[in-house]
Protein backbone atom coordinates (compact mmCIF):
# COMPACT_ATOMS: atom_id res chain seq x y z
CA UNK A 1 0.00 0.00 0.00
CA UNK A 2 1.69 3.60 -0.44
CA UNK A 3 1.07 6.26 1.25
CA UNK A 4 1.02 9.90 0.13
CA UNK A 5 1.15 12.94 2.85
CA UNK A 6 0.05 15.97 2.73
CA UNK A 7 2.51 19.04 3.34
CA UNK A 8 2.90 22.85 3.12
CA UNK A 9 5.51 24.34 0.46
CA UNK A 10 7.69 26.71 2.40
CA UNK A 11 10.10 27.67 -0.01
CA UNK A 12 11.55 26.73 -3.86
CA UNK A 13 14.80 26.50 -5.00
CA UNK A 14 15.76 25.97 -8.76
CA UNK A 15 15.07 26.56 -11.89
CA UNK A 16 15.40 23.31 -13.90
CA UNK A 17 11.55 21.81 -14.14
CA UNK A 18 13.27 18.00 -13.95
CA UNK A 19 14.86 19.23 -10.11
CA UNK A 20 13.76 21.65 -8.95
CA UNK A 21 12.93 21.39 -5.37
CA UNK A 22 10.94 22.85 -2.50
CA UNK A 23 10.92 22.27 1.20
CA UNK A 24 7.44 20.83 2.13
CA UNK A 25 6.77 21.43 6.13
CA UNK A 26 5.01 17.95 7.56
CA UNK A 27 3.68 18.94 11.13
CA UNK A 28 6.94 20.90 12.26
CA UNK A 29 9.15 18.25 10.13
CA UNK A 30 10.97 20.21 7.39
CA UNK A 31 11.46 17.75 3.80
CA UNK A 32 13.44 18.25 0.28
CA UNK A 33 10.65 17.13 -2.62
CA UNK A 34 11.27 17.13 -6.32
CA UNK A 35 8.63 19.61 -7.52
CA UNK A 36 8.67 17.97 -11.32
CA UNK A 37 5.37 16.68 -11.24
CA UNK A 38 3.86 19.81 -9.93
CA UNK A 39 5.33 22.90 -12.24
CA UNK A 40 2.11 24.81 -11.11
CA UNK A 41 3.13 24.26 -6.74
CA UNK A 42 3.60 28.06 -5.13
CA UNK A 43 5.14 28.60 -2.04
CA UNK A 44 2.14 28.45 0.61
CA UNK A 45 0.25 25.44 -1.40
CA UNK A 46 -0.43 22.04 0.33
CA UNK A 47 0.99 19.18 -1.80
CA UNK A 48 0.94 15.32 -1.70
CA UNK A 49 3.87 14.07 -1.16
CA UNK A 50 4.89 10.11 -1.69
CA UNK A 51 8.13 9.02 -2.09
CA UNK A 52 10.38 12.22 -2.08
CA UNK A 53 8.43 13.73 -4.83
CA UNK A 54 4.98 16.17 -4.91
CA UNK A 55 2.24 14.07 -6.51
CA UNK A 56 -0.40 16.80 -6.67
CA UNK A 57 -1.39 20.63 -5.30
CA UNK A 58 -4.23 19.91 -2.65
CA UNK A 59 -6.88 22.21 -1.30
CA UNK A 60 -6.04 23.42 2.11
CA UNK A 61 -9.35 22.67 3.64
CA UNK A 62 -8.56 19.06 2.52
CA UNK A 63 -4.75 18.92 3.56
CA UNK A 64 -5.71 19.83 7.34
CA UNK A 65 -8.45 17.12 7.34
CA UNK A 66 -6.14 14.41 6.28
CA UNK A 67 -3.34 15.72 8.89
CA UNK A 68 -5.99 16.04 12.21
CA UNK A 69 -6.83 12.46 10.82
CA UNK A 70 -3.26 10.80 10.83
CA UNK A 71 -3.01 12.87 14.53
CA UNK A 72 -5.91 10.55 15.39
CA UNK A 73 -4.84 7.37 14.07
CA UNK A 74 -0.89 8.59 16.15
CA UNK A 75 -2.70 9.75 19.53
CA UNK A 76 -5.30 6.12 19.35
CA UNK A 77 -1.44 4.32 18.81
CA UNK A 78 -0.24 5.88 21.91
Amino acid sequence: MCLAVPGELLSIEGDDPLTREGRVGFAGVVKRVNLAYVPEALVGDYLLVHAGFAIAVIDEAEALRTLAYLEELVEEDE
